[in-house]
């Protein structure tokens, strides 16, 4: 499956976002053409992983593959637990940040190829990261080929009741920057009513952001809700190999 070029390039060469990553903070917005803004939580993302993020990585199971990581606190939240975790982004200062916090990242799309495909145990789409490429159903169609059969897949919803796929900018406080690309907005009913093929693994609320939990439906053995994770693996380097096991880990 090849990426959609349009978010992937508008994303990596949006200026603003690597500068407001560079500095930690915003104002960062998403833009659509009627000039309604979202608000991107810059400072958030470039901070520790908070109590919320930590609840959501505790329901991970094994070797955790990040999706759009941004400045890395869940992959360098995971790497200081002692768990396998890969972030991937298509900025590269996402990925600076995250390496000098300790993590593990590539400079990739979700829809390039990437190590360990088909053998991650638990995906994250967090912090609205359910809109890359602005069609939710071929999202999640490649995140069920990255995940091993009956892998956990946890994304992030967002807080109102929403099914919206537009074409949208990135923004500062100053002006529009880059070419628009394809973004989406999902709330929990919308991302269960594109996730065909799929299990749920149950959904929740905490600190004001929503979550859900879905898991493939190709394993016997995988139970049927998101749970602490079972195995842990330590990381050492920035890049992942296969194992004749089938497991992703790292590669020395």
């Amino acid at each position: 499956m090849s990426a959609p070029p349009a978010t992937a390039l508008a994303w990596a060469s949006a200026d603003p976002y690597d500068a407001a990553l560079r500095a930690g903070r915003g104002p960062l917005f998403l833009r659509r053409p009627d000039g309604w803004l979202l608000p991107l939580e810059v400072e958030r993302w470039c901070a520790r992983a908070d109590a919320v993020d930590r609840d959501v990585l505790d329901r991970c199971e094994g070797a955790v593959l990040d999706v759009g990581c941004g400045p890395g606190r869940l992959v360098a939240e995971l790497a200081a637990r002692g768990r396998t975790a890969l972030g991937i982004d298509v900025s590269e200062a996402a990925v600076e940040h995250t390496v000098r916090l300790g993590g593990q990242a590539l400079r990739r799309s979700v829809f390039e190829p990437l190590p360990g495909e088909g053998r991650w145990d638990t995906a994250l789409l967090m912090d609205g990261n359910i809109g890359i490429g602005g069609a939710p159903r071929a999202l999640l169609d490649r995140i069920g080929a990255l995940l091993r059969p009956g892998g956990l897949l946890i994304a992030e919803t967002a807080p109102a009741d929403v099914d919206e796929c537009v074409d949208v900018h990135i923004t500062d406080a100053h002006a529009v920057s880059g070419a628009p690309f394809p973004w989406a907005r999902l709330g929990t009913r919308a991302l269960l009513r594109y996730a065909r093929g799929w299990e749920r693994a149950g959904q929740w609320t905490a600190g004001g952001r929503r979550f859900a939990a879905l898991r493939s439906r190709s394993s016997r053995t995988a139970s049927s809700s998101a749970e602490p994770p079972k195995r842990a693996a330590v990381i050492s380097s920035q890049r992942v190999r296969n194992t004749s096991g089938g497991r992703p880990v790292a590669d020395r």
